[in-house]
């Protein structure tokens, strides 16, 4: 799946989800002081900037396939050494880092577990490795309600449930069979507030992703019908969302 958006799109589309995650995840990954951490995935910089601040922008670097992300996480954090590569070929030396992240990233790679392996090659021995990824497939993720509308109108639409990592359990599987070690499974889960419909519903317009895709080849009617449905599926406004993601915590090699 391309992410070849505009930076600001995606912020407005999944960073209100992500951006609280990334709190979470840090503390998750428990990274501390002093040691030097790969943000995989980087997109526009939540994590990265989680990692800035607990670590110092010199111990930090970050990899994304976008170049629009890259140049926007670059511009949000210019003392981060952040480079334009794919998790399954990660542009840095073997043991370069202590930590090794992958915020929302694993269910997007070509081949999650060469990716997984890839984070495990750049950290050393022992070094902490994490990912997570949206409950795509249960109801608890962030699209859980769009996905049912799109249901509705649409059963045979392919949802994002077949996803890597995005079912329970998978996410553990991954990372077993590349070979990480002490993988200890978890859940985040996140609550955002939403002032009324439109801007719960706006984002979606904006081509980010599978469902900004599939919102875009609608036509002006049958968006208006999902618009609908998505409306009618949701409380009154205001409303919270709450988001859950898998998460693992693991080790190196």
């Amino acid at each position: 799946m391309s992410f070849d958006v505009p930076a600001d799109s995606y912020a407005r589309f999944m960073g209100q989800y992500s951006e609280p995650l990334a709190v979470r995840f840090v503390e998750v990954a428990a990274v501390q002081p002093g040691q030097r951490a790969l943000d995989v995935g980087c997109g526009p910089g939540a994590l990265t900037a989680r990692l800035v601040e607990r670590l110092g922008a010199a111990a930090v670097a970050a990899i994304d396939p976008s170049a629009p992300f890259v140049a926007a996480t670059g511009e949000r954090l210019p003392d981060v050494d952040v480079r334009l590569g794919v998790a399954e070929s990660i542009p840095f030396p073997d043991d370069s880092f202590d930590a090794a992240l992958a915020q929302l990233v694993v269910h997007f790679m070509a081949d999650p577990v060469a990716g997984l392996r890839e984070m495990a090659r750049v950290t050393r021995p022992g070094g902490i490795l994490a990912a997570c990824v949206w409950d795509h497939a249960g109801d608890s993720g962030p699209l859980a309600a769009f996905w049912q509308a799109v249901h509705d109108i649409d059963p045979d639409a392919r949802n994002e449930s077949d996803l890597a990592g995005a079912r329970e359990g998978h996410l553990a599987e991954l990372s077993d069979a590349a070979g990480l070690e002490h993988i200890e499974p978890t859940t985040l889960t996140v609550k955002v507030r939403f002032a009324t419909f439109a801007d719960w519903w706006e984002p979606f317009t904006l081509g980010v992703g599978p469902a900004g895709a599939y919102v875009t080849r609608l036509d002006e009617a049958r968006r208006d019908v999902l618009r609908t449905r998505c409306a009618q599926r949701l409380p009154s406004a205001p409303f919270d969302i709450s988001a859950s993601a898998w998460c693992v915590r693991a080790r190196a090699s």
